[in-house]
């Protein structure tokens, strides 16, 4: 089969097909082992002519391990075969209590590939695929695996399923069939399902970043606006007297500051009366009680304006608005989070247009209305029951509640976005993963507790936007590149890799690629990663559904799996036109 070597380089060797007998067997993409003395390299056939096999090299077997990379080249004296089932082993994976079955293998028959879970699940990982080249089904049975192997019990796993379409409910919410210990918990968007927990996430565990992106900020003049609405709501969230007379001293001074401008008196009158119709207290408000010497006002009444278009009442109305002013309380600081609503949130932004000035400044009152727009548009929206938590709770309980189901712990958690606009799983999917990421940072022991987050469709939410431009930072380039230290990990499922963030695919360390055919898409996946082939590329193009090439960290080369389909499988199957077309 093999004959002479006739070509050497760094990475590959041409060998001429032996004379006698020809090829007598398939060999392309199979292994093959070059002989020199005491060294032996391990090549892959990746090309076959009339009079040539070209073999690449991929690494050296040394007392029976293989290292990947080749120091000395095999010599032109050097013997060559193809690899044993002993070495055949040896590549795809050895069967340990720390490994499962990833699939199996295509090439040798009767051969599980076997993977290391410290290797792919201690890294960030990118799955890529057409649509309907096996992806969801791909992604469901290696947790199906993992959560099947009878060496593991998985037991502290925290695995988020971030999914477009539903589909993973299906595959994954039996696990505790396999074993009563393990658990599947679900957060549905859609009302109507019965089987889940409603989303909803607790407003005051959000930051003014989270704000940011819910009301979707595009100015950073309204970050300032956003960082003295939560401050205000923190403190308007009891009505203790503190609070009341925070808001009686904001009240006064945004009116004093009206009464001392060089207006009218009619448009210092709208303007006061204005602030009152939406921002008053029982002690301050347009139909309290103004004490005068020998008689009694009503505050409203205190704004009549007297053929000199001046107010008679001037000096009993200041007396009466600057009683309430208490210079002390500028620098006050809320001490502890509170509980409040969307409406509570609105409330404080009517203070904080107030409270800043923002009524005599045009340009950064009409940023200030803009977020007073969106904010009420999402009350008033379906949006706004994800957003309605019913009690208070700290951020710790709140993530503890997450992966617990009917007293026990939960492994896998899956969020069904599949009944909200696009915009809005974006600003969940990111609200989450900011606190998962804050959460594991604050941890005591540094990864002690690992959190793996699967975002399917992640091209929807992990893009190249322009986060980074508004509060500085994109949350999940911030956590690919740093939260593995913390126990963080990213597992990216899309069919379109062209448009996620570079900077996030750059910290993968493992992949699953799935039949991919678009030219964009290929030539960025060659572009982005250092480690990937054109012999990978070209072989990716001819992978059957449920195939793919696996290569990174966790294996020893880059491999084609055939995975097994899922049991039970998610739920993305096809129409089938035929027979809808041909039913009664």
């Amino acid at each position: 089969m093999f004959g002479k070597i006739v070509f050497i380089s760094d990475t590959e060797a041409h060998v001429k097909i032996a004379a006698e007998g020809g090829l007598n067997t398939n060999i392309m993409n199979m292994h093959v082992v070059f002989e020199d003395g005491d060294k032996k390299v391990l090549g892959e056939v990746e090309d076959i002519n009339d009079e040539i096999i070209k073999i690449r090299f991929l690494g050296e077997i040394t007392n029976g391990k293989f290292i990947g990379g080749v120091i000395r080249k095999p010599t032109f004296n050097a013997s060559l075969r193809l690899i044993t089932p002993e070495e055949v082993g040896m590549l795809v994976g050895e069967d340990t209590p720390s490994t499962f079955v990833l699939g199996d293998s295509p090439l040798y028959e009767g051969n599980k590939i076997r993977v290391d879970i410290n290797d792919l699940f201690s890294s960030h990982m990118a799955i890529f695929g057409n649509s309907g080249s096996g992806k969801s089904c791909g992604v469901a049975r290696l947790l199906q695996n993992v959560f099947s192997n009878p060496k593991l019990l998985p037991f502290r796993a925290n695995i988020f399923i971030f999914d477009a379409y539903g589909e993973y409910h299906n595959a994954l919410q039996n696990i505790d069939k396999v074993n009563p210990n393990l658990g599947f918990k679900f957060y549905t968007t859609n009302v109507n399902q019965t089987d889940g927990e409603i989303l909803s996430i607790p407003l005051w565990l959000m930051d003014i970043d989270d704000m940011a992106l819910l009301l979707r900020a595009d100015k950073h003049s309204q970050l300032t606006i956003i960082e003295r609405m939560l401050k205000l709501v923190t403190i308007f969230a009891s009505e203790d007297d503190l609070s009341l007379k925070y808001k009686n001293h904001l009240i006064a001074k945004a009116i004093m500051t009206i009464l001392y401008t060089n207006q009218t008196a009619s448009s210092k009158r709208n303007d006061v009366f204005k602030i009152l119709a939406t921002c008053s207290t029982p002690q301050f408000n347009l139909e309290a009680p103004v004490q005068g010497i020998g008689y009694t006002r009503k505050f409203r009444e205190c704004f009549t304006i007297d053929t000199h278009g001046q107010f008679p009442e001037s000096i009993l109305m200041t007396e009466y608005v600057t009683s309430f002013i208490d210079e002390s309380l500028d620098t006050y600081e809320p001490k502890e989070i509170k509980y409040y609503t969307l409406e509570d949130l609105e409330k404080a932004l009517e203070f904080t247009l107030i409270s800043e000035g923002l009524l005599n400044n045009e340009e950064t009152y009409a940023d200030a209305i803009t977020l007073k727009v969106r904010l009420h548009s999402l009350t008033i929206s379906e949006n706004s029951r994800y957003l309605r938590y019913p009690n208070f709770i700290t951020m710790e309980n709140y993530i503890a509640t997450l992966v617990a189901k009917n007293g026990r712990k939960a492994q896998i958690i899956n969020f069904n976005l599949e009944d909200v606009e696009d915009w809005f799983a974006k600003v969940v999917v990111k609200i989450y993963t900011k606190m998962l990421f804050n959460f594991a940072k604050k941890l005591k022991d540094r990864a002690s507790i690992p959190f793996h987050i699967f975002v399917e469709e992640a091209h929807r939410y992990v893009q190249r936007d322009g986060d980074v431009e508004l509060i500085g930072y994109n949350i999940f380039e911030r956590a690919a590149k740093e939260g593995r230290k913390y126990g963080l990990m990213f597992n990216l499922i899309s069919q379109r890799p062209v448009e996620i963030s570079d900077t996030v695919i750059s910290q993968c360390a493992n992949f699953l690629i799935f039949k991919i055919t678009h030219p964009r898409d290929l030539d960025y996946i060659t572009k982005m990663l250092p480690n990937i082939s054109a012999d990978i590329v070209e072989k990716q193009k001819t992978l059957q559904p449920g195939t793919c090439m696996a290569f990174g960290s966790a294996f020893k080369i880059p491999t084609i799996v055939r995975m097994q389909m899922p049991d039970p499988a998610p739920s993305s199957s096809s129409c089938d036109v035929v027979r809808t077309w041909q039913a009664n």
